[in-house]
């Protein structure tokens, strides 16, 4: 991915760190090659030459680029779980995961790590961003997802005669565990997604308490995965699964939905990262009626909801770890609505804004490998920032309106918002 050359001056705005420090008013942050070199009081700004980009923020927010941590960029409109691996061929997944890539970066989102994807799109996507063939977030990829069989991915009966191989790869014991991983080490992922519990889109068979994988089948892919490299996350809702996650050395939890103590403990002991994904939850309630998911679905929902924003809530108070994201591909909660999560937490779950402003920026980039590189505004740090016109602080919600961002910045080039294809002013 290129960076820009030579220097930029942002100045009349306020200006977000991303540590969870309060605003700096009337603050300038220099960027010289794509690195921020000053990001301070605009009173103690170095002295530029007046032939330098300048980037005015028009009074409002200059603030580290957000990290989508749970990111499906091959989910597209999906209106129940099938629709995830027979819908559309890979060939038409491809194309919508680039829009969908595009649409991200033009939100705000200048980083983000894959949450599972279909036919191993986002090696390639990824590869296509770094190489600046198409825009979107920088991107740690996942691929092809683990799970038990007859859990909560394996959902098309042996007659059918069609598998699950282009979303899932199916396991019975620690041996199956093992080769799953193996596959996807050619593949070139950098994360496995597995799903050690079901979830309450499947209330009959696998739902939000039900367990997907034993931990001897959890602790060989751990074990697999860390051999070569590669990280390991899972949907974890069921108390017992988030445990044996825990147990088995998972590197982040996703949802974390039921915690007690003994979760607790662990969590905080291991200093393991949880991704919520809360609004998804949300709209399945508010909008579950209107796309036709059955009661017991929206049901389970509400209960998840319920214990999830329960769970994060703990984990904030205790100082542990949260990143935002999630699930954003259903057709009641689509791509483009990624912002809606941070304004949840604030205005339902209870968080403070520079918090959550942190878990969607800071502890976002500590998830990927990134954080002594991005998701914080500091001198070395690469420039991923955005510049929003208006006090995002004051209202979370702006960041929800992409016609508001001025800048979206990768390596201190504009790659979108107003000014994306403008000469910046000098």
């Amino acid at each position: 991915m290129k960076s820009a050359k030579g220097t930029t001056v942002i100045s009349n705005g306020q200006l977000v760190d991303g540590t969870g420090a309060k605003p700096l008013p009337d603050a300038a942050l220099v960027i010289t090659d794509g690195k921020i070199v000053y990001c301070g009081p605009a009173s103690g700004a170095p002295k530029i030459a007046p032939e330098v980009q300048r980037i005015d923020a028009r009074g409002g927010t200059i603030m580290p680029g957000l990290v989508e941590a749970h990111f499906h960029a091959t989910y597209f409109n999906v209106a129940e779980l099938t629709d995830l691996d027979i819908k559309y061929p890979v060939e038409y997944v491809t194309l919508l995961a680039s829009v969908n890539a595009k649409l991200a970066l033009e939100c705000g989102y200048t980083a983000a790590r894959s949450g599972g994807s279909l036919f191993n799109v986002d090696v390639w996507l990824k590869k296509a961003i770094e190489a600046d063939l198409i825009p979107g977030p920088r991107l740690a990829s996942s691929g092809r997802e683990i799970c038990g069989v007859g859990g909560l991915m394996d959902w098309n009966p042996d007659y059918r005669k069609i598998g699950m191989e282009g979303l899932v790869l199916l396991v019975n014991g620690a041996d199956d565990a093992r080769s799953a991983v193996r596959k996807l080490v050619k593949d070139g992922v950098q994360w496995v997604k597995t799903y050690p519990t079901g979830d309450a889109a499947a209330p009959d068979t696998n739902d939000h308490h039900t367990l997907c994988m034993t931990f001897d089948e959890m602790h060989a892919v751990v074990q697999t995965a860390h051999n070569h490299s590669m990280k390991v996350t899972g949907h974890c809702r069921a108390t017992a699964g988030i445990i044996n996650a825990l147990r088995a050395g998972y590197d982040t939890i996703e949802h974390g939905t039921f915690m007690n103590d003994e979760a607790m403990d662990l969590l905080l002991e291991r200093n393991t990262p949880v991704v919520p994904a809360l609004h998804f939850e949300h709209a399945s309630v508010v909008r579950g009626p209107e796309v036709g998911l059955p009661q017991a679905v929206i049901d389970g929902h509400q209960e998840t909801l319920d214990g999830g924003a329960e769970s994060a809530q703990r984990i904030l108070k205790a100082g542990g770890r949260l990143g935002m994201g999630g699930d954003y591909g259903f057709s009641w909660n689509p791509h483009g609505d990624y912002a809606k999560e941070l304004s949840f937490f604030v205005n339902y779950v209870g968080f403070g804004t520079l918090d959550t402003i942190k878990c969607a920026t800071k502890t976002g980039a500590e998830i990927m490998g990134l954080g002594n590189e991005i998701g914080t505004l500091a001198p070395v740090f690469v420039a991923h920032l955005i510049v929003v016109d208006g006090d995002v602080v004051a209202d979370i919600r702006i960041l929800e309106d992409r016609s508001k961002f001025i800048a979206v910045m990768q390596g201190g080039l504009v790659k979108a918002g107003q000014l994306a294809g403008r000469t910046v002013e000098r």
